[in-house]
């Protein structure tokens, strides 16, 4: 097995690319708003490399306002079909702007669409109201670009903790931990 946390990750990434049948970039996102209170959902892996785990969503969106107001998160990668899962926790910045541009630009146009559209995680009074605002923002951009919403853009998890786990016959499971030490990685094995 790779010594460096992040070539570990790539090599399981991908080989759950190849196995997993849907969305093998999900991740659960657990954060906490000011409060210590939890929450979590899925989120999808966008971009990562050592300088940390990037996804996005709607700034106005609670994950968003629970990440601004609590700058640490933890990801969660399960891959039923491997048999793997790999924890992060680790601390929680905003993307650039260009990031967040670059990103946005490759997405389909009626994602694009529907980001503009959707007041993320607001009360909805049903689904014609959603409806409806999509076909507005179709009528507004007709003909041209979809520029990112200014409410819209990246977070990158900054690792100080990667875990991968790896199951074994009779609850043997493999744990091994990468600690972000002022010198690099310090690597550790953990009872199942």
């Amino acid at each position: 097995m790779a010594d460096d946390p992040f070539q570990l990750f790539d090599t399981w990434y991908a080989e759950a690319r190849t196995s997993e049948i849907n969305d093998s970039n999900a991740m659960a996102l657990a954060t906490a708003d000011a409060d210590g209170r939890p929450s979590s959902r899925m989120v999808l892996l966008k971009g990562h490399g050592p300088d940390g785990f990037v996804f996005y969503t709607n700034r106005g969106s609670r994950k968003a306002g629970e990440l601004d107001a609590n700058r640490h998160a933890a990801l969660l990668f399960h891959w039923k079909s491997q048999r793997r899962q790999i924890r992060i926790e680790g601390s929680v910045a905003r993307a650039t702007d260009a990031e967040s541009d670059a990103y946005f630009a490759s997405r389909g146009r009626d994602s694009q669409l529907g980001a503009w559209a959707s007041d993320q995680s607001r009360p909805l009074d049903d689904s014609a109201t959603f409806e409806a605002r999509f076909a507005e923002m179709q009528a507004k951009f007709e003909g041209q670009d979809v520029p990112r919403p200014p409410f819209w853009g990246g977070y990158r998890v900054t690792p100080a903790v990667i875990e991968f786990w790896q199951d074994r016959a009779h609850r043997l499971h493999e744990r091994r931990v990468f600690t972000r030490t002022p010198d690099g990685w310090s690597e550790g094995l953990l009872y199942p």
